[in-house]
């Protein structure tokens, strides 16, 4: 089956008053079936409509494709996993997707980030515009960097002076799927973070991910490193727009402990590269490494951001202790274009 349908406009709403939640439901709904839908690409609104409510976007699509819940309980859900919407978020969600001016306290806030005193020198910024990368020093404090590495050490039920603690369980990846802690929010809120992507997008009109976590122990003989390696996080079948990622060290972190690995200034040669590369030819299973990759190492609290257009990855620890880290990344919605004009 693979008939199309047509799906409910984003101005449709549930108890949760948010708009486009249910469009982005009964879209997963229909795909579900089998069916296609008739969606301009919505990818950012969506991704920007579930980070708005404390849900990671891989959280909120294994949920729907699993269980394949009523919106009702897709709602609840949501309640259920990060806890009621605030009503602030909500109502910049909103006006976002009908076209609406922000509200004032919304403008507000992000004029506030815009009138903060720089947290990237001028020094920094040559840099990202050079190697496509830059690495904010005590991106969060001491205190905030050690609840959210504490948060993790506690979900995976591991203690750091139990090294064999650290490989007990099914996982077989670096990532932990931990979302929601009140720990990662505050450093998802922090104004230092925040600043530094406003001055690289140049805008502090913009939204946080809410983003998993990463556990990455010593690699060994029955744990060797399992990934992932150089690699992007964009489609290739769409133009490549500016972008971001970003990762927060949460411990110290040397070049051979597992530090984020990626090719400084590639995003200078990327459109290049491609044209060089045979047709057929998956930019992803070239040799990466060949075009340059480094780590790139950092202490406790460091946050490293970096141009989405780099290969990067993680890296093989071949040091004594785990690289422990928080995702975090910021975006803008600016340019979007009301779905349903009837909003």
């Amino acid at each position: 089956m693979n008939d199309q349908v047509t799906i409910v406009p984003s101005s449709e709403l549930g108890l949760l008053g948010v708009y486009h939640l249910k469009r982005l439901w009964s879209s997963v709904m229909a795909a579900r079936r089998g069916s296609r839908t008739e969606r301009d690409d919505e990818g950012v609104l969506d991704r920007l409509v579930i980070d708005a409510l404390g849900i990671g976007l891989h959280q909120a699509i294994e949920q729907l494709f699993l269980n394949g819940p009523t919106f009702s309980e897709f709602e609840a859900w949501i309640v259920a996993t990060a806890g009621s919407p605030e009503r602030h978020r909500v109502a910049r969600v909103n006006a976002l997707v009908s076209g609406m001016p922000q509200p004032e306290p919304t403008l507000r806030w992000i004029k506030s980030i815009d009138h903060c005193a720089p947290v990237l020198t001028q020094q920094d910024l040559l840099h990202w515009e050079e190697k496509g990368y830059v690495v904010l020093k005590n991106a969060v404090t001491p205190e905030a960097r050690k609840d959210a590495e504490k948060a993790i050490w506690e979900h995976i039920g591991a203690a750091p002076a139990l090294p064999e603690s650290w490989y007990q369980g099914e996982r077989k990846s670096i990532m932990v799927e931990l979302f929601q802690h009140p720990a990662l929010e505050k450093n998802r809120q922090s104004l230092r973070i925040h600043k530094a992507f406003a001055q690289l997008w140049g805008t502090a009109d913009l939204w946080v991910s809410s983003d998993h976590c990463g556990f990455h122990p010593p690699q060994t003989h029955d744990w060797p490193f399992p990934g992932p390696d150089l690699h992007w996080d964009i489609d290739f079948d769409k133009p490549i727009e500016f972008g971001t990622q970003g990762v927060l060290y949460l411990t110290d972190t040397p070049a051979r402990q597992g530090a984020l690995t990626l090719v400084p200034g590639f995003q200078h040669r990327l459109s290049d590269w491609l044209k060089e590369l045979k047709s057929g030819e998956d930019p992803q299973q070239q040799d990466l490494h060949a075009l340059g990759s480094m780590p790139v190492a950092g202490q406790a609290g460091d946050m490293i951001i970096w141009n989405q257009a780099l290969p990067h990855g993680s890296s093989p620890n071949l040091g004594s202790q785990p690289r422990i880290v928080q995702y975090i990344n910021m975006y803008s919605g600016l340019g979007y274009e009301p779905v349903d004009k009837s909003v």
